[in-house]
């Protein structure tokens, strides 16, 4: 064998096993992925993210994956010539515009990404969160200035039924959900908000790891003093940030917080800028982004520490 050959496939060989201990931990294991940001709109990074969740499926692992499809809405709806409203850091959902926010949602960014992941086999199938149940939601009226609003039909989480994905994975499929969910009271249907659908899911499902596409590197320690990055906090540290966050990373972190409050192992925001952060994440010592774990996790490292 020739030197630049073993030069060449030494580092591949090292980097598999670096791998190793978190396949071993992850073997098995739920995995909820929220698809946002750049990753979804970007064509490379889009193919980087399906290689990824497909890579995670044939390591053994049973990725979930959760999306919503701001960017693309707010395109549909300008050429039907509806108007884009946010109120609360919400978008205001009229009953002509849940028609197009379903139909992007289900027909056009699931689809796609359905389409994608297929390249590599008989694996994707969509959902929404109407199928089977999965997801259910009443009117959610927010409060601004102390009144409550209404933003049209844009929905509260109430229930998650996770037979239909759980059929999914038992017959080695990667389920896609669309973050529509069911109304409880009306027959209607609901826009939600698709970080909070992911955190629902996450905790539902038991799963190991609730992970969160968005377009920064993670929570910053002092922004905009300073792009220093937490690495990793407690559930309650962040409770006590949560004021201080910006609009779009509230439903972000109140997903995380929620899912490692309700029996979810880690919670991470990664950035989905960088091609295959999932990857990087899960299967590296080198974590990127922001982990959020229990609290209960943090008093026991300590009293073993001691």
């Amino acid at each position: 064998m020739s030197t630049t050959r073993k030069h060449t496939a030494l580092p591949k060989a090292r980097i598999l096993i670096e791998a190793l201990p978190w396949l071993t931990r992850h073997n098995g294991k739920v995995v909820v992925i929220k698809f946002g940001g750049n990753a979804m709109v970007d064509e490379e990074l889009k193919e980087a993210f399906a290689q990824d969740v497909v890579f995670l499926h044939q390591a053994g692992l049973k990725p979930v994956v959760v999306h919503g499809g701001g960017p693309q809405i707010s395109a549909a709806l300008d050429k039907h010539g509806i108007v884009s409203e946010f109120k609360a850091g919400l978008r205001v959902t009229t009953e002509d515009a849940m028609d197009v926010v379903r139909m992007v949602l289900a027909g056009q960014v699931q689809r796609e990404l359905v389409g994608l992941l297929n390249q590599h086999g008989p694996l994707a199938i969509g959902l929404t969160g109407e199928d089977a149940h999965t997801i259910t939601a009443t009117k959610h009226q927010p409060e601004i200035d102390g009144e409550l609003v209404d933003i049209g039909r844009v929905g509260e989480i109430t229930a998650i039924d996770t037979g239909a994905i759980e059929a999914l994975l038992a017959d080695g499929r990667i389920p896609v959900v669309s973050s529509i969910a069911r109304s409880q009271d009306d027959g209607h249907v609901y826009n939600v908000n698709a970080d909070t659908a992911a955190a629902a899911l996450a905790a539902a499902l038991g799963a190991e790891t609730l992970m969160v596409l968005t377009d920064v590197e993670g929570l910053y320690e002092d922004w905009p003093n300073s792009d220093e990055v937490i690495s990793r906090l407690t559930a309650s540290q962040l409770e006590k940030l949560l004021p201080e966050l910006s609009a779009g990373m509230v439903p972000k972190m109140e997903g995380c917080l929620h899912a490692v409050r309700n029996g979810v192992t880690t919670a991470r925001v990664i950035d989905g800028r960088v091609q295959h952060s999932i990857l990087l994440e899960i299967f590296t010592d080198e974590g990127i982004g922001t982990m959020v774990v229990p609290d209960a996790e943090e008093d026991a490292e300590e009293g073993e520490a001691e």
